[in-house]
């Protein structure tokens, strides 16, 4: 898992689009990397749309957020749609999970991404890190108290 203070790892993955995305190409504004276990489940769902509903308040903080799991970029771009999500989606699909494992959010036993959110700064620096274990949302709150610590670097 990268530490508070490392430039966050590299990687390409597509988005729910098909598009690839490069994390060091995004440089120049914040992310937010928003690692979760599988569209559609109740929790992961739950805590996508708490984002969408403050959906301003990510805005205007000028945050790119980024949701990464294993579901195809079909899936992904479904749940965006039927959702009304704003932000965006990565597939991690293939090799499956290699970023989640890059960031140490990998869970072997049930093939799937673990609850973990990194704020990357506009230099490409992890400056917020969050994680829950099992079926417990992420305090959204938190994602904009970092994003707000951000803007006073």
């Amino acid at each position: 898992m990268p530490e508070i203070g490392e430039i966050a790892p590299d990687f390409t993955l597509p988005d729910q689009d098909k598009a690839p995305v490069t994390l060091s190409a995004l440089r120049g504004r914040p992310v937010l990397l928003v690692f979760y276990p599988l569209a559609f489940s109740s929790v992961c769902t739950g805590e996508m749309c708490a984002i969408r509903d403050d959906w301003g308040e990510f805005e205007r903080r000028g945050v790119r957020v980024l949701g990464i799991s294993v579901d195809s970029t079909h899936a992904l771009r479904a749940w965006r749609r039927e959702q009304g999500f704003t932000h965006g989606f990565l597939s991690d699909r293939w090799p499956t999970g290699a970023v989640a494992k890059l960031y140490g959010t990998w869970d072997e036993g049930n093939g799937y991404a673990a609850r973990g959110s990194f704020l990357v700064d506009a230099d490409g620096v992890v400056r917020g890190a969050w994680r829950t274990e099992g079926p417990v949302a992420r305090d959204l709150h938190a994602y904009l108290d970092g994003l707000d610590a951000l803007a006073t670097r």
